[in-house]
């Protein structure tokens, strides 16, 4: 007897075959004590890679207007990795939102205390500009560098 069950479960991946199972995933921000929508809910992925698609942007162009001049095209890439550190520090540290993020609509925040400090936001910003660990989410769709940092991307 042929059962294309399994194989279809197998294609859908894990959580597919864990829902068909009867497990309840609940929404993201759930465990987080976090609304299912609205301001306070946890921006979705798309939001997040449009605000940093912006901030990154906005640092190329600083990092080439200002610091390379134009001679040495090459280097803008590592000044625009440097100066994006920089605004992310200050910006996350002190408001909570970088120019993307505003544009957006999502703000970052402390799980615990709602206000994110400054080295939480540098240990987060350091974490982000290695990229790895930002491509590493859990089940609310947060980074790893959100989880070690204890710090939560809302909706404004």
């Amino acid at each position: 007897m042929d059962n294309r069950q399994a194989f279809g479960s197998w294609l859908s991946g894990p959580r597919a075959a864990m829902e068909e199972a009867g497990a309840d995933f609940g929404y993201r921000g759930e465990q987080l004590g976090l609304p299912k929508e609205g301001p306070g809910s946890v921006a979705g992925p798309g939001r997040r890679i449009g605000a940093l698609a912006v901030d990154w942007g906005l640092c190329v162009l600083i990092a080439y207007g200002l610091i390379t001049d134009g001679y040495t095209p090459r280097t803008t890439p590592n000044w625009a990795l440097l100066v994006f550190l920089v605004l992310s520090v200050l910006t996350v540290g002190t408001v909570g939102v970088t120019p993307g993020k505003r544009l957006f609509g999502i703000r970052v925040v402390a799980v615990d205390t709602g206000r994110v400090a400054p080295l939480r936001a540098l240990a987060r910003t350091l974490l982000l500009c290695l990229a790895i660990p930002a491509l590493i989410w859990d089940r609310d769709t947060r980074g790893l560098h959100d989880r070690l940092a204890k710090t939560v991307e809302i909706r404004i």
